[in-house]
């Protein structure tokens, strides 16, 4: 073999090694695929939250106010998400009634990287107080994940199933749904 061959070989040989270890790098740290534009700030949250609703006819919801609720108060996390602190989160934003005797709680988090997102979904399910507002419970509550955006939403039936499918169809890839439905509670037949 001339010297010429010999290069053209190990040339050849070392792009081999470079696309090898590139397609290896890429399998093993491949994101989650989901259809959501990019989340880079809570505004960006505020956004999703809004498409959302576009497609939600108005007289399903109650008058909703969108927030971004600051992840170093812990009150607030644990209120809004269940979870005793907001160290996992880059941001959070809830959609909740301004004046309500309706349950109703939309949840929206982007999760911190190396943070799995599909666990921070089930715990918030876990963990949610359904009963928060006290004098109502939410029936129904859905929460699932796409990339690295944490979804709750948690209202009776007929509002909560179609927000969790609108947000299911935006992302087009979801992970786990966790579903909890409130136990009808069982009241003396002078009460009927």
């Amino acid at each position: 073999m001339n010297k010429t061959v010999k290069i053209a070989i190990i040339i050849v040989i070392a792009i081999a090694i470079i696309l090898g270890i590139y397609v290896v790098n890429s399998l093993t740290n491949k994101k989650p695929k989901t259809n959501l534009d990019p989340i880079e700030n809570a505004e960006d949250l505020v956004g999703l939250v809004d498409k959302i609703y576009e497609e939600i006819p108005e007289d399903q919801l109650p008058m909703l106010q969108s927030q971004i609720l600051d992840v170093t108060n812990n009150d607030s996390v644990k209120y809004i998400t269940g979870l005793e602190n907001g160290t996992n989160f880059e941001y959070v934003v809830v959609s909740e009634p301004l004046m309500s005797s309706q349950a109703y709680s939309l949840v929206l988090a982007k999760v911190k990287s190396g943070i799995n997102a599909d666990e921070i979904a089930k715990e918030m399910s876990e963990n949610i107080d359904t009963r928060k507002w006290i004098c109502v419970e939410a029936e129904k509550l859905y929460a699932t994940s796409s990339g690295d955006i944490v979804f709750l939403v948690m209202s009776n039936e007929d509002t909560a199933k179609p927000i969790y499918e609108r947000f299911k169809t935006l992302a087009g890839n979801i992970n786990q749904v966790y579903e909890k439905t409130a136990a009808e509670i069982d009241l003396p037949p002078e009460m009927y």
